[in-house]
């Protein structure tokens, strides 16, 4: 059922791309729209894909494409959309920085008379983005909290490091996991802290923690960057075959770590996915689109190690 869901996303982003058959206004049909891919960071692997498979497919469809760093920085974020809107940028597709304060940013955007497609992260608003594409954090991680607390038993100390605070990602995962996990009183969180979506910072957050409560036995990330970092500060405790790790996302570093029986578990999002579906929507703009949904989820699969042959780094077989 899963797999359908994709597949038939892939059958609506090809009717989207071919609805409509007017030019965008504003530029002659033999000029070449200029298509803005603003990135939360790229100190992150999974955010370098999504930028990358925007563009990529921007470019494939006939678009200039650049790519921008906004590093975690929403004043750096705000450079980036004045410097779009200045430069004669046609449409944005935009991962937030924040979910809040990025909203001023795309109503720039839209001022100007500029769509932005957000990719995998929202904003607060249902009227500035023209659309956002968006993975269904919450259910993906009500499935690995049910995973969790089945590898647990139902009982023992764990960890909960999240990622950004103002991302919605962050308290989508963390609602959908508790969801689950605070129906069993014998699962006791012993620490819950931020490490935001940072694989270092989360080594750091991990040893910290390990001090304090030597005894846990299960840790839920809230990216699979923060996985990785957790794991190696259990190796290096030596601790990494006593506790268990779980965390969020579909990277490369992880599905190996899965297949070597080192993470348990993972939610595989499909950035990939969602990029092409932001950059094909920028093109049914430019045709004359204009009635798109202001949300369109994407479903997350859980891998494990029983199912892992079927997935690779950022999506599946």
């Amino acid at each position: 059922m899963q797999l359908f869901t994709i597949r038939l996303l892939y059958v609506l982003i090809a009717v989207a791309t071919l609805a409509g058959c007017g030019e965008q206004k504003g530029k002659s049909p033999d000029q070449s729209q200029k298509v803005a891919v603003i990135i939360s960071t790229l100190n992150n692997p999974w955010f370098v894909v999504l930028a990358e498979t925007a563009a990529n497919r921007a470019r494939e469809l006939g678009y200039e494409a650049t790519i921008f760093d906004s590093q975690n920085n929403t004043a750096l974020e705000t450079d980036h959309f004045e410097n779009a809107i200045a430069s004669g940028f046609d449409a944005v597709l935009f991962n937030p920085t924040d979910a809040d304060g990025s909203i001023a940013n795309v109503r720039m955007a839209k001022k100007a008379g500029i769509p932005v497609f957000c990719m995998d992260r929202e904003v607060n608003a249902t009227d500035a983005a023209t659309s956002q594409i968006l993975s269904d954090s919450y259910a993906g991680c009500v499935a690995i909290g049910k995973y969790f607390v089945e590898k647990l038993h139902k009982q023992g100390k764990y960890v909960e490091i999240l990622g950004l605070v103002g991302d919605n990602n962050t308290w989508s995962r963390s609602k959908g996991f508790h969801s689950v996990v605070d129906h069993y009183p014998d699962l006791k969180m012993a620490a819950q802290q931020s490490a935001d979506f940072d694989r270092n910072k989360a080594m750091e957050v991990m040893e910290s923690i390990l001090q304090v409560h030597p005894d846990i036995k299960g840790v839920f990330c809230g990216n699979d960057g923060m996985a990785m970092g957790a794991y190696q500060a259990l190796v290096a405790a030596g601790k990494a075959e006593k506790v268990m790790v779980f965390g969020f996302d579909g990277a490369g570093d992880v599905i190996t770590s899965i297949q070597q029986k080192k993470i348990l578990a993972t939610g595989m999002q499909f950035p990939k996915l969602m990029a092409k579906t932001a950059a094909n929507y920028a093109h049914a703009y430019f045709h004359g689109k204009r009635d798109f949904a202001q949300k369109v989820p994407v479903t997350v699969e859980m891998v494990n190690q029983e199912n892992v042959h079927e997935y690779v780094a950022y999506g599946s077989e």
